[in-house]
């Protein structure tokens, strides 16, 4: 299979999924979008302070200091994001704005609120902030380079905390995420740590993380 051919499989699975929670939270349509912080749902047993009754569909309660800021009720709180794909549950939270804006750029909506089965790993606005405005904004203009570190960030299946223990997943993008951690604490690629895990979307499970993952 040429690279032409794997990049635009993987731009379409990933866009499906991501971002989200990190991932995707506009519209094609051009309309502002907010993405919601993910919660995860902790199945080593015990449950965050601030976690919210719903939990996350699977038996787990989203779990992480970034669940805090989660809304109680309505379309960002977790009951009302497990209702919708991905990138719609994402534009409910204004904490995932920058992920949202950098997927919409990559024309990535559709692809994440289509696809089955995935797991995002959303960088919050803060992730983004840590990385020099000259170079984020060089990395925002250039679509396949963006596109390449988005789909970096989804896994094409639903990842339970008890799985990042000591993991390692195929991306979209084809490269490789390593995890690490127990109970309510996790680290992706030992750079990046999971605040809120295992938030539930009607298609994928979310861990918004505190730093943006770079493919090699």
């Amino acid at each position: 299979m040429n690279s032409t051919k794997i990049r635009r499989t993987a731009i379409a699975v990933a866009a499906a999924a991501l971002l989200p929670f990190s991932l995707a939270a506009c519209s094609d349509s051009g309309s502002d979008t907010k993405a919601a912080p993910p919660a995860a749902a902790g199945e080593q047993g015990g449950t965050a302070a601030g976690t919210p009754a719903g939990g996350s569909a699977g038996g787990g309660s989203p779990f992480g200091p970034a669940c805090a800021g989660v809304p109680k009720e309505g379309a960002g709180s977790f009951d009302g994001m497990a209702k919708d794909p991905v990138a719609t549950a994402a534009s409910n939270n204004p904490a995932l704005s920058t992920l949202v804006a950098a997927v919409k750029k990559a024309g990535l909506v559709d692809t994440l609120n289509n696809a089955k089965d995935i797991t995002v790993f959303a960088p919050t606005n803060d992730a983004f902030a840590k990385i020099p405005k000259a170079d984020l904004d060089k990395v925002l203009a250039d679509k396949a380079t963006l596109t390449k570190i988005l789909t970096y960030h989804v896994v094409g299946q639903k990842l339970t905390p008890k799985q990042l223990e000591n993991g390692s997943f195929e991306t979209l993008e084809k490269g490789t995420v390593t995890t690490t951690g127990s109970g309510e604490s996790y680290t992706v690629n030992d750079t990046s740590n999971v605040v809120c895990g295992d938030v539930k979307t009607a298609n994928a499970q979310v861990y918004i993380v505190d730093t943006v993952l770079m493919p090699k």
